[in-house]
């Protein structure tokens, strides 16, 4: 706090007193300068020091100030959102995204709500806890009736039958896209392709708080999925002597990426433990929360995929937040995901990429939804738990969009793109197979 600058009023020093952390001083006095200002025209700043110094929501109301057109708060040299801004300030310093935040439910200016004022009471919000797992009951003898005739009809696993995890070109032919529009979603499918259902449009700001809002731009709402709820499957009565519990484990390490140019691997997977990971297009030397793609080297590169890399730019942001993984677009040109667990959620065919415009995030995968999967897939065989290790890849590609809408066909045919795997899912997915019986259908020499 020595770090002052000169004529400091007596209120601003009075609310830098409860910061937290070890942010710029100098720039957390411009940061609340600027909000004492603002609320000095709305007569909040009483309201938001009563906050502050109790350290309270209780009996406090919101502290607005207003939205801007992009929804982000400008102080010096940094931009950020206005209720992340002070919500780092004053309860969590170590605060990356908004995603982590849930506003109370007395707020009524809370930021998912898109009005024209914004609370930043830091006591107005809370962070997002991840969520218990509940462990898989996994049978210790699958029982004989549960033949393999019975996997075929499991309804994940017939969706994902053409989604692999491998770089085929053959994996994928036409998959349908979702173009994404200020004003609607359009899905633009292959001539043999089934629309997916309930298509609605769009408000301005990409986002309605329902799982129809998709792709949601940064003033959208905390977190745009709706847990699914999978029909009940049919399976035998076993006693819990007969079962045996697997539970979820985070690994060190949560997700793992691997960088393409068209069918090439270029360099070595990257992986993060961080709960933020950005992929750009820049030089600088990678770090633990960041993989920069514009030093590595590929001697199989082609001018145009040299022209795509150049338009890369900020490229992309990672979040796992409260068991969810978001995906937002820092780059000024499109990214394209292709999800399975998200097609899931919303039903559409497995295969569908989804175009996220700049400064847009999409949910791309929900631990809570596909652990409902898993428990469900158990009681019908080895190859339904198996299948669902399409679910825990997700692909995302640069600039250039693939499907049905594009004259490039497969992902492999774009000239940028990443492959992430989801190494929580995958790892308890591989202790299920595990403590399961061998699959049905044995391969040998002869088949």
């Amino acid at each position: 706090m020595s770090a002052l600058l000169p004529f400091t009023p007596p209120i601003v020093k009075r609310l830098l007193s409860f910061k937290k952390g070890d942010d710029e001083d100098k720039w957390s006095e411009k940061a609340v300068k600027s909000l004492v200002k603002k609320l000095k025209k709305t007569g909040g700043l009483t309201e938001l020091e009563k906050s502050v110094t109790s350290q309270s929501g209780a009996g406090t109301k919101c502290v607005t100030i207003p939205r801007s057109l992009d929804g982000r708060l400008q102080v010096s040299h940094r931009k950020g959102l206005p209720h992340v801004i002070y919500c780092r300030l004053w309860r969590w310093p170590d605060l990356q995204s908004h995603h982590e935040l849930k506003a109370h439910d007395v707020c009524e200016f809370a930021f998912s709500l898109k009005r024209d004022e914004v609370c930043v009471n830091p006591y107005h919000y809370e962070r997002v806890e991840t969520p218990i797992l509940p462990p898989v009951l996994v049978p210790r003898q699958l029982p004989l009736s549960l033949s393999a005739s019975s996997c075929s009809s499991y309804l994940p696993s017939e969706k994902l039958r053409d989604f692999t995890p491998a770089t085929s070109e053959d994996d994928y032919h036409s998959p349908p896209t979702v173009s994404v529009s200020q004003d609607s979603v359009v899905p633009v499918l292959g001539p043999s392709d089934t629309p997916p259902p309930m298509y609605s449009e769009f408000p301005d700001t990409f986002s309605v708080p329902s799982p129809d809002s998709v792709v949601s731009g940064v003033s959208g709402v905390d977190s745009c999925s709706t847990p699914i709820t999978p029909s009940p499957s049919s399976h035998p009565s076993l006693p819990e002597s007969d079962l045996e519990p697997v539970e979820y484990q985070e690994p060190p390490f949560w997700c793992s990426v691997a960088y393409y140019e068209m069918q090439n691997r270029v360099a070595e997977t990257f992986h993060t433990k961080l709960p933020c990971l950005t992929i750009d297009g820049f030089t600088d030397p990678s770090s633990a929360d960041r993989f920069c793609l514009g030093l590595l080297s590929n001697v199989h590169r082609d001018s145009a995929t040299e022209l795509t890399r150049r338009h890369i730019g900020k490229g992309i942001k990672l979040y796992y937040v409260g068991g969810e993984v978001f995906a937002e677009c820092l780059s000024d040109s499109a990214v394209f995901v292709q999800s399975p667990n998200c097609n899931q959620r919303y039903g559409w065919h497995p295969a569908t990429v989804c175009k996220i415009p700049p400064g847009c995030h999409l949910n791309i995968f929900n631990n809570q939804e596909f652990a409902q999967l898993l428990a469900q897939s158990v009681y019908r065989g080895f190859e339904a738990v198996y299948q669902l290790t399409r679910m825990c890849t997700i692909r995302m590609s640069f600039v250039k969009g693939w499907g049905a809408e594009y004259r490039r066909q497969t992902v492999t045919s774009t000239p940028c793109w990443i492959e992430i795997h989801l190494n929580g899912p995958l790892k308890w997915l591989d202790r299920v197979l595990s403590h399961m019986g061998p699959p049905e259908f044995v391969v040998g020499s002869k088949s």
